[in-house]
């Protein structure tokens, strides 16, 4: 039981290793290893030794250190942007809440967390920030791409756009960290990275 796993949705599981001695010997640049492991189903199992699945699928990819702290600087550069939109856009909305709540003060109700709403609610993106993110994701579709080669800007952002997505990719690319993604429009764009 203490081996045991389960995934009750469809996760991504990131981790990094840095190595000491166990690099790639023809490269001079310092590399990390990206593992991954991701279910397609939800699954459940106690015995690693007889468990088979379908839906669970691993791998790894070696990537230079360099590109990894670059790109996660430029993505906490594009969350701090969308946040600052996302923070326009609410006090926007907050203006107007105002105006009405005047005229519905009879009738009070109490709102679940609005921060929490906030960080899952797709951002409307202006066109410098757009940009921004499609630059970002385009270095996330190279670092990942099979055959990073091939791997063509992109010219449209594949997933919702939130605060949450965007710093799940942040904890993505932090190689002192591993993560869980877990959002269905970012999960199905990074196992299509995968493939």
């Amino acid at each position: 039981e203490s081996r045991a796993a389960n995934a009750s949705d469809k996760e991504i599981n990131i981790q990094w290793y840095i190595p000491s001695l166990a690099k790639p010997s023809n490269d001079t640049e310092t590399k990390v290893l990206l593992l991954y492991a991701y279910n397609t189903q939800p699954v459940k199992f106690s015995n690693v030794k007889i468990f088979s699945s379908m839906s669970v699928f691993s791998g790894y990819l070696w990537i230079p250190l360099a590109r990894i702290l670059s790109l996660r600087d430029k993505l906490s550069n594009l969350k701090q942007q969308v946040e600052l939109l996302m923070q326009s856009s609410k006090s926007l909305s907050l203006a107007s809440e105002s105006t009405s709540f005047l005229e519905e003060s009879k009738t009070l109700k109490r709102i679940p967390s609005k921060k929490s709403q906030m960080n899952v609610a797709k951002i409307h993106l202006d066109e410098k920030t757009e940009e921004m993110a499609k630059r970002c994701l385009s270095e996330v579709k190279a670092l990942l791409s099979v055959v990073p080669a091939l791997s063509l800007p992109l010219t449209e952002i594949p997933f919702d756009v939130t605060v949450q997505s965007i710093a799940s990719l942040e904890d993505m690319f932090n190689p002192a960290n591993g993560c869980i993604i877990t959002e269905e429009s970012l999960f199905n764009w990074i196992i299509s990275l995968f493939q």
